[in-house]
């Protein structure tokens, strides 16, 4: 029998009150994505999520990305969400999970650094250290995603890797607020909701 990976997504949400997307299976291709939404909700965050399986495994980060090495992000994990979720950009309506304005951030293209691809993207998560390089709009480099604790409160860091795109004087957070698809940034979509 198959896992539902997406079974706690579908169930937190009500889509007769949201434009989510349900949610279901995508054909396998070479190239593998990433996503990060900034996300007005509860507190205002940051969602790493990469295509592992068909899915995007997620990661909730307070502080959002840096691409300085010396800094690590807190990243917490959060439910698998649907592949189609890369696209998903607006307004979770209040009283639903996650109510709040959701921009699209960045997005792009990711591989594993491992050589051979040993271990896969799968095992190094199960494994607990992830080094991948981002191809993104605004973040590009390798950037490792370390799990510090197990069980009910699992937490991870994601750390910029040393490379040629590490820049401490550089705060995309801070400077690049829009959206890499519409160009808005999260207060614009909220005056429009």
């Amino acid at each position: 029998m198959k896992k539902d990976n997406l079974k706690e997504y579908k169930n937190k949400r009500n889509f007769n009150n949201t434009t989510e997307p349900t949610g279901k299976r995508i054909k396998k291709n070479d190239e593998l994505i990433f996503v990060i939404q900034k996300h007005d909700a509860t507190n205002l965050h940051y969602d790493f999520r990469i295509q592992v399986d068909g899915i995007l495994k997620s990661w909730a980060i307070p502080k959002g990305p840096s691409t300085d090495p010396r800094k690590r992000r807190l990243a917490m994990p959060t439910e698998d969400h649907p592949f189609e979720y890369k696209d998903f950009e607006g307004v979770i309506p209040k009283d639903n999970y996650g109510a709040g304005e959701v921009i699209i951030w960045d997005r792009g293209t990711y591989y594993n650094l491992k050589e051979n691809n040993s271990p896969t993207i799968k095992e190094s998560l199960e494994n607990g250290h992830l080094t991948i390089f981002l191809e993104g709009e605004k973040l590009k480099g390798g950037y490792a995603l370390i799990r510090t604790s197990k069980g009910k409160n699992e937490r991870w860091i994601l750390v910029k890797m040393k490379d040629d795109y590490a820049d401490a004087r550089r705060n995309p957070t801070s400077t690049e607020n829009k959206s890499v698809i519409s160009g808005k940034t999260i207060n614009e979509l909220k005056e429009e909701s």
